[in-house]
């Protein structure tokens, strides 16, 4: 016998024991062992465990009865599927009792075995067995009405049963659900309820068939609303109505025309707790089916607008004269200071509050207008007109919790109304969201007077609403609170100083102060400092470390806007200065804080030193020292890097000699910490000493540094590479000398690291910045041909070692410093120049010097002078017909950039050769491009028109990738002269052929950055009419209109969001597989179908996703889920997109994918059950796989709505993926990267 069984066994002995405190402590071990993983039971030890519990279960103990109870739970897991059964059975013999303790114990039993249950999901069949033996004894117990308490107990016990495991009971849905309706008009309260609550969970995994029964059961029973009916029997249906649209509400919106008048009426029934009830269901179908609800929003709205102001036995006109009065006094403050208590009129006796139902009616108005809020954002601007003005006015609700949801909708009014990402006020004409913004500016000063008074409240809960709603309009508005700062200010010092409540409102208004900081103007501060300051200096030395650090970010806040370093001061610091360090400097010193209040007290030094330090006076050494103190403590030694970063960088130029020496070294240990943040953190600290302290940092203290520095310089981490080598450069500019000691390791390592392909553009302007660092130190750290040896050595010697070559991209890195270097040593300009023309020339030169000496020429060819570039232009054109396309591209390359520099000679030189040489046309279309690039656009214009007609010409060539490189070089011409040009482009396409068509539309694409750029006005007053090539009749026109809608939406949605209603139809026209397009091609005996229609679909299906990341609340879903829902059933490349976008619809608005999840499931299937003809080849293979792994990641992002997995279909659809082990495998294997990995919240497309 093994020790655990050995150990169990005498457990179970002490269980018999007649002394209650025996078996209690037996039962507690017990429960100690079951909960060990590592416990492995056999089967006698199970059977025997099993019997004993049920027996301790009728113990005379209580305290032992619910311990054994609770050893169930794990001991579900830890035993065989028919000891589970035993249990099961058990409970329910239990259940029907005479013994109530004993039904109340079984009841709990039986909800533990449930929950402890394996999920269907995992494949385990468990579950299911149980629940189906469970049923039926749990229907016949409903169905018994003797006893109420084991009806009530079965309920409950169904109800957790269905909302768990809905789907594997789908056999007993159509008795569960005969046995569930009668008890809705049971006599008893309390079985209504529950079985309300049943039938919800019921309804979201039943079958169509039975939801349309369980809908219509309702329906008809819901008599008119003359007809007599009792208030209770209508008041369950109601409620049953909103739990049924609260767990299944999608599925109802077929039924919905007939219901919601019905509702709708009942609103008007002089009764309160139907009222909230109907106003629960109109919430709970606004939120599942806000399309179908559409033609009822007017009459639900005027409903809400009507009853969230349903107050009977209060009068809040007493509100003007109270204002009159303006008392402070508390005692009338009993209800709020708002309002008095009026008797209802026909009452006799004695009004009691208690009575009072009228303020759930008004939550759940105020709950379903935030629901009409957030459903329908296309109604933003009616709901600005209609919602608003009632929701301000009602801020004075006199109940907590009505109050809270007021706030609440408002809120929910204001984030609808944040404008969408990429929206410049500046740039944008009134369009919708200009004309909301300007609607909430109006109301501003509405919300600040009906939020006067509450800011003061006595109720913290609404102080903290108020907080809340006007921290939101201030990051929607940012600017609109600086004029009603007094009335913000004493809301915040009230609740500062209130020191009788919770500290949550104290940090509350700190949090909302150091927001309003953020957003407000710093001259909105000034006149109100001195009533601000002495409430967050309490708040610094307040012994809660919650509120300390939160008042320090405040502080710190406050200096860094109010006397900001890169403006003048505009307020004199030297009334709070004293404070506002002593404060800081008292938090600073204390060792014994919270971890966040040291980090955040020292931040805070850092910026009152880097901000004011010149007025510090005879505090500015201790904090200077107390900040190296910190520097030194492993604890908090990132928080001091960052403000001693802070202090050096400061245009105050501090002096820091009194902590340099000591700092330093510290310092260089830390570059070779394995901590990645604070080396980061090190080597900005030190860029930011080179650059102020300059000659006054220590040379010994710096050798330290600089000997830590090359081993940083590595491709391992290129962030970390480029602020070294930024700092290198920084220091080589102050103590050349010191440098000149270190250069040979630090060039190996950069050389090296300029050697890499995945170089990154910061870092290689860090290099090129350190490079001229060095040559102009005077004197050079290192000379300059050595320089340039060292640095083309690698392509030099390419030759003599024959080992593999260098990337591409390396050419560019190095082509890039030899040119840093010549800008920084002018006199050296004019000989590399030749030096690199003969090497280019020279005929034993290798193709990889050439390529370095052309990519070279063309960044240092436009400062070499004329003498050169004369003897250029021949070498370059004798390139263009190199052997080597690498050489051909390079010499075609310097030729534009030169040209640049030296248009009236290249240009016309250029445009001949054009004309002169069809052969080399492609080659110098990419020069003409780099110089239409490069070039001042002043210096093009007189050019222009030759440029145009050259290219125009170009424009029908037979070659795709030509008429690339023109509608590229269309564009850059546009761009010298919008006005002018881009208005030509529309005759282009109104006379042009289909090739000049399509090029013009392309070249539109190109004038389009994700930068603002002057040219975006002028684009937008013609967009609408390059969309129109949408109707053109040639494909490849309209492949290239949806490219360039696509760059956009991608990259400026601004420039089609008002268009998009006349464009969507045009785009949804082009995903439609349209049959003229597919032709059947003969190859050999072979019959292969080609659809010449796909690219144009893949493009608009593209379109259609780039379109969800920025213009998703101009999109009506519905009609886009329709074409996705084709796009299921479309070529290989078209699943792949439509399996991405519906992940991503799952994620951004999972509502309407519910709706229609059902239909949305059988493409899915049909793509992961299809199988490949045998003797297909590899790649039919792969991309099989790789259409099941995107499909079953689609599935795994619907399973993440919370109501999918409930739905039969989905139920059986992952039945069917367990059942399948190849599919059980791949689908874990999805569902743990989707929970390992980041969301991946965008695709690139454009």
């Amino acid at each position: 016998m093994s020790t655990a069984a050995f150990h169990i066994s005498s457990l179970l002995e002490k269980m018999t024991s007649s002394d209650k405190d025996f078996r209690f402590m037996a039962t507690s071990d017990l429960m100690s062992e079951l909960q060990k993983d590592s416990i492995q039971l056999d089967e006698d030890s199970e059977r025997k465990v099993v019997k004993m519990l049920l027996k301790l279960l009728e113990d005379k103990n209580g305290e032992v009865q619910n311990l054994a109870v609770k050893c169930l739970g794990p001991l579900v897991g830890k035993v065989k599927e028919y000891q589970v059964e035993t249990i099961v059975d058990a409970l329910c013999a239990n259940m029907r009792s005479d013994k109530e303790q004993l039904r109340d114990i079984a009841g709990i039993g039986l909800k533990t075995v449930l929950s402890e249950l394996p999920p269907a999901a995992t494949g385990s069949g468990l579950a299911t067995s149980v629940c189906r033996k469970i049923t039926g004894q749990l229907t016949s117990a409903i169905a018994q009405q003797e006893d109420v308490a084991v009806q009530l107990e079965a309920l409950d016990i169904l109800s957790d049963m269905l909302s768990r495991l809905g789907a594997p009971l789908g056999a007993f849905h159509a008795s569960l659900l005969h046995c569930l309706l009668p008890q809705l008009s049971s006599p008893r309260l309390a079985v209504r309820k529950r079985a309300v609550g049943a039938l919800g969970h019921l309804a979201a995994a039943c079958s169509t068939d039975l939801f349309v029964e369980l809908a219509d059961h309702l329906l008809d029973r819901l008599p008119g609303p003359r007809a007599p009916a009792s208030p209770a029997a209508i008041r369950t249906l109601i409620q049953c109505l909103g739990s049924v649209g609260r767990q299944a509400g999608h599925r109802l919106g077929t039924h919905l025309d007939r219901l919601v008048p019905l509702v709708e009426e009942f609103c008007n029934l002089d009764d309160d707790e139907l009222r909230e009830s109907c106003f629960q269901a109109f919430e709970a179908f606004l939120r599942k089916c806000p399309k179908e609800m559409g033609p009822h929003v007017p009459n639900v709205t005027s409903l809400c607008l009507q009853y969230i102001k349903h107050d009977p036995n209060y009068n809040y006109d007493s509100d003007g004269e109270e204002e009159q009065m303006e008392t402070e006094d508390s005692e009338f403050s009993e209800q709020g200071l708002h309002g008095c208590l009026v008797p209802a009129p026909e009452s006799e006796d004695e009004y009691s509050d208690d009575d009072d139902m009228s303020w759930k009616v008004r939550r759940a108005a105020a709950k379903c207008l935030a629901a009409l809020i957030s459903s329908r954002p296309d109604l933003l601007p009616s709901f600005h007109c209609t919602l608003a003005p009632v929701l301000i006015r009602r801020f004075r609700e006199r109940e907590e919790n009505v109050k809270a949801d007021v706030f609440g909708a408002y809120i929910v009014l204001l984030r609808q109304t944040r404008p969408p990402k990429g929206w410049l006020e500046a740039m944008e004409e009134p369009t919708q969201s200009g004309s909301n913004l300007q609607m909430l500016r109006g109301q501003v000063p509405l919300v600040i007077k009906a939020l006067q008074r509450q800011l003061k409240d006595r109720s913290v809960r609404a102080r903290q609403g108020c907080f809340s709603l006007l921290a939101e309009l201030a990051g929607v508005l940012p600017g609109s609170l600086a004029e009603h700062m007094p009335v913000l200010v004493a809301g915040i010092v009230f609740s500062l100083a209130d020191r009788s409540s919770s500290s949550t409102i104290r940090m509350d208004a700190l949090a909302f102060l150091q927001g309003l900081l953020g957003t407000e103007p710093a001259e909105a501060f000034h006149a109100h400092l001195p009533t601000l300051l002495p409430p967050v200096m309490a708040c610094v030395a307040d012994p809660f470390y919650k509120i300390a650090a939160e008042a320090l970010l405040v502080l710190q806040e406050l200096v860094r806007a109010l006397w900001p370093l890169d403006g003048p001061r505009t307020l004199d610091p030297e009334p709070y200065i004293g404070e506002m360090s002593a404060a800081t400097l008292a938090r600073l010193r204390a060792t014994d804080l919270d971890q966040e209040v040291k980090e955040r007290a020292i931040s805070c030094m850092g910026h009152l030193v880097g901000h004011l330090g010149d007025r510090l006076g005879d505090s500015l050494e201790p904090s200077l020292l107390l900040l190296l103190d910190r520097l030194r403590n492993e604890i908090t030694r990132l928080s001091a890097v960052k403000a001693l970063t802070l202090v050096a960088g400061s245009p105050l130029r501090i002096d820091l000699q009194p902590i340099l020496a000591e700092a330093l070294p510290i310092l260089a240990s830390f570059l070779r910490k394995n901590q990645r943040a604070l080396r980061l953190a090190t080597l900005a600290a030190l860029a930011a000493l080179a650059q102020s302290q300059g000659l006054s940092l220590p040379p010994s203290a710096m050798r330290a540094v600089l000997a830590e520095l090359p081993s940083l310089v590595s491709e391992n981490d290129m962030h970390v590479a480029q602020l070294a080598v930024n700092s290198l450069a920084t220091v080589t500019r102050a103590q050349p000398a010191l440098l000149a000691e270190v250069s040979g390791p630090v060039l190996a390592e950069l050389l090296r690291l300029l050697r890499s392909p995945l170089l990154p553009a910061g870092v290689l302007a860090a290099a090129e910045g350190f490079l001229q660092a060095l040559v102009g130190a005077r004197p050079p750290c290192v000379d300059y041909t050595e320089l340039v040896s060292l640095l083309t050595a690698p392509v030099y010697e390419q030759v003599a070692d024959g080992g593999p070559g260098l990337h591409k991209q390396v050419f560019h890195s190095l082509a890039r410093c030899v040119a840093a270097l010549a800008v920084a040593c002018p006199q050296e300009v004019a000989g590399t120049a030749n030096r690199l023309v003969c090497d280019a020339r020279s005929p034993s030169s290798s193709p990889g010097v050439k390529v370095l000496a052309f990519l070279s020429l063309a960044e240092v060819g436009q400062v070499a002078g004329p003498g050169p570039q004369r003897e250029l232009k021949a070498v370059l054109l004798e390139a263009l017909g190199s052997p080597s396309e690498d050489v051909r591209a390079a010499a075609s390359y310097a030729l534009g950039r030169v040209g640049a520099g030296n248009l009236p000679d290249f240009l016309p030189f250029l445009l001949g050769q054009m004309e002169a040489e069809p052969r080399r046309r492609y080659l110098l279309l990419h020069s003409l491009r780099e110089a239409l690039g490069a070039a001042q656009p002043d210096s093009l214009k007189p050019y222009t028109e030759d440029i145009w007609a050259l290219l125009f010409q170009r424009c029908e060539g037979a070659e795709e990738g030509t008429r690339g490189v023109v509608a590229e070089c269309l564009g850059k011409l546009v761009l010298v002269n919008p006005p002018f040009l881009l208005p030509r482009f529309r005759k282009q396409l109104a006379a042009g052929r289909p090739h000049t068509r399509c090029t013009v539309v392309t070249a539109v694409k190109f004038l389009i950055s994700d930068q603002p750029h002057p040219i975006d006005p002028i684009l937008k007053t013609f967009v609408g009419e390059f969309m129109e090539s949408l109707q053109d009749p040639d494909l490849n026109v309209r492949r290239a209109t949806l490219a360039f809608f696509n760059s956009a939406v991608h990259n400026k949605p601004s420039l089609v969001r008002d268009l998009l209603d006349d464009i969507l139809p045009l785009l949804y026209q082009e995903t439609k597989i349209r049959r003229d397009l597919i032709r059947e091609v003969e190859m050999g005996p072979f019959k292969h179908t080609v659809d010449d229609g796909l690219d144009v679909r893949k493009a608009a299906f593209e379109c259609m996703y780039s379109l969800l990341e920025s213009c998703l609340d101009q999109l009506d879903i519905c009609e886009f889920l329709n074409h996705v829902e084709d796009g299921l059933k479309d070529h290989y490349d078209i699943r792949m997109l439509t399996f991405i976008m519906l992940a991503r619809l799952a994620t951004l608005c999972p509502v309407p994918v519910l709706q229609r999840v059902d239909r949305l499931i059988e493409p899915l299937r049909a793509t992961c059950t299809a199988k490949v003809k045998a003797g297909s080849v590899k790649q039919e293979f792969e991309k099989q796989d790789e259409l099941k792994r995107s499909a079953m990641r689609a599935v795994a992002a619907l399973l993440t709505i919370p109501e999918v997995g409930k739905s039969p279909i989905m139920a059986d659809f992952l039945s069917q993926i367990r059942s399948n082990p190849e599919l059980a495998a791949l689908f874990e294997s999805i569902q743990k990267d989707s929970a390992s990995a980041p969301s991946t919240d965008s695709m690139e497309l454009s």
